[in-house]
């Protein structure tokens, strides 16, 4: 039995089915993504969702789904699902899987009469192509398979209707046809690996809709459009591919390219395993550059997103060479000291103060696990500086540090902290002033600097910064901790202080260089435990505050209410493991790999084989948001691997080193 597989006799429940979903990625910026019976619930979902540059730079959806129909002595066995108005689900193939399991890729196994068929789906690595296997395990007669393509041709964002602007007409190709619905967009290839029976039947099929788009408060029902369908038989034992790509493929080759493609795979066997492969599917290597995918289906790259779950998904898998890639793409993008938050290369937005400062505690863990000082100063001293000068005398968005050293950041209607929920113009949780985070990661940043400076004999560096953390440290004592209350004011200006029992007084707690004694970070973990702390990540508000909200659901308005005010974030875990072993060290593993460990059972939830976004503050915290999201994996392979650290020098005889 496979490591992720699923209850054969609940598989049938659309409750149950529907509510887990699939997703393959590739390095070409690709993705594939459905549920595990194959009906699409998102308008993200589709069999081939590719960034197409020459439109607009983002993700498409050309190939929607492929329905499989079975076909037996004149009687026909419809595979495929779709929703349609009124809870209505046709045809209703779902009935008809017996088995699905992922460990090297997703198989479903049909079971129709005698006919017993399974189905295997690869994205192939570096280029725009999916294949589907599939194998007649068993048939007592002869057997005939037809498939029917439902075309999009969209924005991933966005949905399609019936419309006379399309281009319904398709070419033949090798085994195939080819199409190119609109002007702009290149044609996808449909071909088999030997020869099909194509039939143009051109038809557009209204009204099917999709359920978490609904929930969301997004529109939600489009119509896709059939070329007609493809038809070929099968014999007991044979394997058939089918491929759909943005270039002719050679169908002869397609078996070898399945099997080729499908040795380089990670299993998930294990869960390690599965966040390793998890963590792969974040990488995007595309025009000479390499870049993080901050989530799955809709997020695109972020540069704090990056900059936190770097070391995660790379150093933890000891790949230094994808770091620096990362790094020196990101650095491309640097202007007035920022690197873009978010947005396409041609409209970025810099609305992140804490990105840059990410960068450095990136940089810090590369560092010290490379024993790389001299290469990091040498190699990344100028935008270190251009950062650290730009912070002292002013970068956009407010963002410039006062004569007592700390950073005040922020203007009306801008969310600069990662806290950057808006709602009609409006921040939820507005932070202009002094940031707890953005002031600890500042102060980690200059005393890194600072190290790194005093390694190289950089004399010049060290005169110009060697006063400002003890000014940074002092005021920041100051001005945040409050001895009553014993934790962190998570922001201050002028004379108001914000006591919100929030996480972010776990990340000053959990730097290298940090102003608080142990004794401060005791009491700020005590609070944390009592009041933030759950399963799946750190609450992003008490349940005490008044302001709390704990359900993360409804329209766009109301989840963004609540995606800062109590949601659950699992990447938050990786400050509070680093908090905690500050002050337990080795006697913090069993705690910490107890919590890793526990989401062992969402490899087989959501996301299968990867850790969602974000969970509800209330118990059972369901998870939500993106189906898989980079620092919330990078988060759990960077506590593993520092657990693992320690455990090897607890053998050596070293228990005190992290």
């Amino acid at each position: 039995m496979a490591y992720i597989n699923f209850d054969k006799n609940k598989l049938v429940n659309l409750e149950y089915s529907l509510s887990k979903e699939i997703l393959r990625s590739n390095r070409a910026g690709s993705y594939a993504s459905t549920t595990i019976i194959g009906c699409n619930t998102r308008k993200y979902h589709g069999l081939l969702v590719c960034p197409l540059e020459q439109i607009d730079g983002d993700k498409h959806v050309l190939l929607s789904s492929l329905d499989e129909t079975v076909i037996q002595h004149g009687s026909e066995f419809n595979l495929g699902i779709h929703k349609y108005a009124g809870d209505t689900y046709y045809p209703k193939g779902h009935k008809y899987v017996r088995d699905f399991e992922v460990e090297f890729v997703a198989k479903t196994t049909f079971r129709v009469g005698g006919v017993v068929l399974t189905k295997e789906s690869l994205m192939v690595g570096k280029e725009e192509q999916i294949l589907l296997r599939y194998t007649l395990l068993d048939a007592h007669s002869p057997t005939t398979l037809r498939f029917r393509p439902f075309l999009a041709f969209r924005n991933f964002h966005t949905l399609t209707h019936a419309n006379h602007d399309a281009n319904t007409r398709t070419e033949p190709v090798k085994n195939g046809v080819r199409i190119k619905m609109y002007h702009g967009y290149p044609y996808l290839y449909m071909q088999f690996n030997k020869p099909a029976d194509f039939v143009p039947v051109p038809d557009w099929y209204y009204g099917i809709e999709y359920i978490e788009e609904q929930k969301r408060g997004y529109e939600f029902r489009e119509d896709l459009f059939v070329p007609g369908y493809f038809e070929l038989p099968i014999e007991k034992g044979e394997t058939i591919i089918f491929s759909a790509s943005l270039r002719e493929a050679e169908p002869g080759g397609l078996k070898r390219k399945f099997q080729s493609e499908l040795k380089n795979r990670i299993p998930r066997n294990s869960f390690k395993n599965c966040l390793r492969n998890a963590a792969e599917q974040f990488v995007v290597r595309r025009d000479r550059k390499t870049e993080i995918t901050a989530g799955f289906p809709w997020f695109g790259t972020w540069g704090r997103d990056t900059f936190i779950s770097l070391p995660g998904l790379t150093i933890a898998l000891d790949d230094p060479k994808t770091f620096r890639a990362v790094v020196d793409t990101q650095i491309d993008k640097m202007k007035d000291g920022l690197f873009p938050n978010m947005g396409k290369d041609t409209d970025p937005a810099f609305n992140s103060v804490d990105a840059p400062l990410w960068f450095f505690w990136s940089l810090q863990q590369y560092a010290n696990e490379y024993q790389a000082h001299e290469e990091i100063w040498k190699k990344y001293k100028k935008p270190m500086q251009n950062i650290l000068e730009a912070y002292r005398h002013g970068a956009p968005f407010n963002i410039h540090m006062h004569d007592n050293g700390l950073i005040f950041s922020g203007e009306p209607g801008r969310s600069l902290t990662w806290m950057d929920a808006v709602i009609h113009g409006k921040p939820v949780t507005p932070r202009i002033g002094y940031d707890v985070e953005i002031n600890a990661l500042w102060y980690n940043a200059v005393r890194f600097a600072l190290e790194l400076a005093r390694n190289a004999r950089d004399s010049r560096f060290i005169s110009q910064w060697k006063e400002i953390p003890e000014k940074t440290g002092k005021s920041f004592i100051e001005h945040f901790w409050n001895p009553e209350l014993g934790y962190c004011a998570d922001y201050v200006n002028g004379n108001y202080r914000d006591f919100s029992v929030r996480p972010n007084m776990v990340i000053a707690a959990s730097l290298p260089y940090t102003p608080l004694s142990d004794e401060m970070i005791n009491s700020i973990l005590g609070i944390v435990e009592r009041e933030l702390l759950t399963p799946k990540g750190l609450r992003t508000l008490s349940p005490n505050d008044p302001a709390y909200i704990g359900i993360y659901e409804g329209d766009q308005a109301s989840r963004d209410a609540a995606y800062h005010q109590g949601t659950v974030w699992p990447w938050l875990l990786q400050p509070y493991a680093m908090a905690y072993l500050k002050l337990h060290k080795t006697s913090g593993i069993g705690h910490l790999r107890k919590i890793v460990e526990g989401f062992e059972s969402d490899m087989s939830e959501y996301g299968v084989g990867t850790v969602g976004e974000i969970f509800d503050g209330d118990p059972p915290h369901l998870p939500r948001g993106s189906i898989s999201q980079a620092w919330s994996v990078a988060a759990l392979l960077w506590i593993d691997f520092t657990l693992n650290k320690l455990e090897k020098n607890l053998k050596q005889g070293n228990s005190n080193k992290l």
